[in-house]
């Protein structure tokens, strides 16, 4: 096991908050389950069918129509959604009745970031929902010692200049709270400094300077190959060493399509973990999987998810 992750599932056990699982009969789910209670990780419930209040189902269906009704769902809409154990499960976060929850083992993407936007609701403050992963690299010197947050992967295809600006603050507050790693961000490009020339490029020059204006004091620059954020050496050939010295540890990526094949590059050729994708951005926390993902997978999202409830 990886020192980033012992102090991850230690930092989560120093105060076990409870975490929603709505795929019971995903065997990888239960396995986790029993893990995570065992090592004291996390309280878990473990949601089924026969364990679903009809009282709170009713109530939760009345909740969450008052909240959808304003966007033409109707009553009979909100009973069919809240019949789903996922719905349920990101409807008890809301009310308070857990934590957060963790899905994706047998749900896509997308189906777990509607049921996590529709009922916690985005974070005023950002205004966007967005998603990273921490990547954890074997044998590896680069970023904080092989650790990355990869940002985004999961959710918006096309960010917007001030999107980006936003996946980037959302990445790099994960970072520093959730890892306890100073972040070091990278607005990843083609093009280095002015190498090439378009209107790729200057969406990434607009979004670094909203993401300033923002945050300030944030180690934040680009736009980066991928080569000058995380190898000093290029970062000085490339003279793009001014603020990041080729340590970047917080990568944020053009679009999805850019995101989503580098992260999966990463952990299938590199043998790399892939934690997430993290639902980030919302009010409450919550964690997608990957549906290929392996029991420790689930134990370590639970473990993050359960820390992000902490604050």
């Amino acid at each position: 096991m990886s020192d980033i992750i012992s102090k991850i599932r230690e930092r989560a056990k120093a105060t076990r908050k409870r975490i929603v699982l709505p795929e019971y009969d995903d065997q990888r789910v239960k396995q986790a389950a029993q893990i995570i209670e065992k090592e004291g990780i996390a309280k878990i419930c473990l949601l089924t069918p026969e364990n679903i209040d009809k009282e709170k189902q009713k109530r939760y269906t009345e909740d969450f129509f008052s909240l959808r009704k304003a966007k033409g769902d109707s009553l009979e809409d909100s009973r069919k959604a809240l019949s789903s154990l996922l719905y349920y499960a990101a409807m008890m976060v809301r009310e308070a009745q857990a934590d957060g929850f963790v899905a994706g083992a047998s749900h896509s993407t997308s189906e777990v970031a509607r049921a996590a936007i529709h009922c916690l609701g985005i974070d005023e403050q950002m205004g966007i929902a967005s998603s990273c992963f921490v990547m954890i690299v074997p044998n590896c010197s680069y970023g904080e010692e092989g650790v990355f947050v990869f940002a985004d992967c999961g959710i918006i295809p096309q960010p917007s200049p001030e999107q980006l600006a936003y996946i980037a603050i959302e990445a790099a507050q994960f970072t520093e709270k959730v890892l306890a790693i100073e972040p070091r961000v990278a607005f990843l490009s083609y093009s280095t400094k002015n190498s090439a020339s378009g209107w790729e490029i200057d969406r990434i020059k607009e979004a670094l300077n909203i993401a300033c204006s923002i945050r300030p004091q944030l180690l934040i620059d680009g736009e980066l190959q991928v080569d000058a954020a995380i190898i000093p050496e290029f970062a000085r050939i490339k003279q793009a060493d001014k603020v990041l010295a080729g340590r970047a540890n917080v990568l944020i990526f053009p679009d999805l399509e850019a995101g989503n094949i580098s992260y999966k590059l990463v952990q299938r050729l590199a043998r790399a973990r892939a934690l997430g994708p993290l639902l980030l951005g919302l009010k409450r926390p919550c964690s997608d999987l990957s549906r290929s993902c392996s029991v420790e997978d689930i134990v370590d999202c639970v473990a993050v998810t359960a820390i992000r409830a902490q604050k």
